[in-house]
């Protein structure tokens, strides 16, 4: 058999993909509410790629109070970095939006395009991320948590208990994956 060139789908997926094939159960109105919400994300993406290319030249935008500008124009006000990797191990990483220490202040700053609202717990789990790889105490410095969504900005200042909270919890939940990892390998 010949079979058809199709390499320029390589990495990619389709969107009634066989390996999520959750959409045989549909009705009509949910496949077009997930194909909207699959289209929000790439949006998304596309818009936090943006955000990154601005903020890394320094572009600010029109002070017009809405989501992206507010964020853009901040992240490159308090001299933030874009899309900075924090890393304790390999079961425990993520990328920050914007993130910056300076003066003993840790700020992270989260950009939300979707309608889900966002949790601050997320960024507080980038602070312990933060706190872990640089070795840096909660307690010994001040952090200020940002979310911009739907042309807000929520501003959160954790207590050092709450980050020290998620630090152990992450060492902890490391230590009993590697177990159950070495088990496996085993």
């Amino acid at each position: 058999m010949k079979w058809n060139d199709h390499s320029k789908l390589k990495d990619t997926h389709s969107f009634l993909s066989a390996s999520q094939h959750a959409w045989l159960r549909y009705s009509d109105k949910q496949l077009v509410e997930r194909w909207h919400s699959a289209q929000a994300a790439k949006d998304g993406t596309a818009i936090h790629e943006l955000a990154a290319q601005l903020i890394s030249r320094g572009i600010k935008l029109p002070n017009n109070k809405q989501n992206l500008s507010n964020y853009v124009n901040d992240a490159i006000g308090y001299k933030m970095s874009p899309e900075v990797t924090l890393y304790y191990s390999d079961l425990a990483y993520g990328t920050t939006d914007a993130i910056s220490f300076r003066k003993n202040l840790l700020r992270i700053h989260d950009l939300k395009t979707g309608r889900v609202p966002a949790h601050i717990d997320q960024l507080k789990v980038y602070a312990a991320y933060f706190c872990l790889e640089y070795e840096v105490k909660p307690a010994d410095i001040k952090i200020e948590l940002r979310i911009y969504q739907n042309d807000k900005v929520e501003i959160y200042k954790p207590e050092a208990i709450e980050i020290e909270d998620i630090i152990n919890k992450i060492v902890h939940f490391d230590k009993v994956l590697r177990k159950e990892i070495m088990k496996e390998d085993s």
